[in-house]
Order: structure tokens, then C-alpha cells, then sequence
């Protein structure tokens, strides 16, 4: 069974999901796939540890600072998501990366590809999905909106206005 709790971020509510002691959903709640992934079956639990070490991370991040931890992950996806989600994870705080970069680097020949596994991230901002920029430094392809998008990069120091 999955578990839930909320989160009240400067740039829009956010949901947690856990299951037993690890996290497999963090999404903005008007995201794209919002939920994606989560047991039907959840319930409300603010004070499972892996839910309040995942707030004292959103604490951080949305302080400006990169956190210096990573709540326990479980990820929820096909082994070509999860390898695309495991490869977001190796972007720096305040650093981006391409679509085509990504590709090059896991030998998948398509960039597309790659936006599909990235837009169905079941865990945003920990798992690094708004890094991903198109080609030229251009904002594509984020699930909570580009603006939104925008709104990390900046409070991440990446200056984006």
C-alpha cells in the first residue's frame, strides 16, 4: 500500500508518495501524469519517515541550497525509464543538460525517446527532470509547465528569465 502526504511549495502544492520506507511519487498536483505510478489504494500518512525526510528536503531545495541527501527512491517504471531516471539523477544542482545529451550518453539513438521517459518522471525535483533543456538552451517539455520549469531553474540559480 502506498502512502501520501502534501507539501505547500512557493510554486504550487506538491503530493508525496511512499511506499514502505521509500519514495515513488513526488508530483505538482495540475502536473501532467500527476499520480502516475501510485497505488489506488493509499491513504494519508504525514509521518512515515521517508515523507518527512522528503519535506526537510523540499525544505532545503526550495531554500536555494542543493540538499546534501537523497530520500530512499523506489523507482516505478519500465528498465528503460529507469535507467533514463537513473542517468537525471547524475545532474548537478544548478546544472542542465539535453535531451540529445542524454541520448549520446546512453547510446539511444533517439532524443524523443528520452522526453518521453523524463516527462513521465514519477518523482520530480529530486529526481532531476527540469534540468533537461532542449537544444539551443530552449525551455521544452516539463509535466508541471514551462513556467514552473523556469521557476526551478531559477531558484537553482540557473538564471532563466
Amino acid at each position: 500500500m502506498d502512502y501520501i502526504a502534501h507539501y505547500i511549495s512557493p510554486i504550487g502544492d506538491l503530493t508525496m508518495a511512499a511506499c514502505g520506507e521509500k519514495l515513488v511519487g513526488l508530483w505538482f498536483d495540475d502536473q501532467k501524469w500527476f499520480g502516475e505510478g501510485l497505488d489506488t489504494n493509499h491513504e494519508e500518512n504525514a509521518l512515515l519517515p521517508v515523507l518527512m525526510e522528503t519535506k526537510e528536503w523540499l525544505d532545503i531545495f526550495f531554500s536555494g541550497k542543493a540538499p546534501q541527501f537523497t530520500p530512499p527512491l523506489l523507482l516505478r517504471g519500465t528498465p528503460f525509464r529507469q535507467k533514463i531516471w537513473s542517468q537525471l539523477m547524475t545532474i548537478p544542482y544548478s546544472h542542465t543538460t539535453t535531451y540529445g545529451d542524454i541520448a549520446h550518453a546512453l547510446g539511444v539513438s533517439s532524443a524523443r525517446a528520452i522526453g518521453g521517459a523524463v516527462g513521465h518522471n514519477h518523482i520530480s525535483l529530486i529526481i532531476p527532470c527540469h534540468r533537461v533543456i532542449g537544444a539551443g538552451k530552449t525551455l521544452t517539455g516539463y509535466a508541471g509547465g514551462i513556467e514552473r520549469k523556469r521557476q526551478l531553474l531559477n531558484i537553482e540559480h540557473e538564471n532563466y528569465d
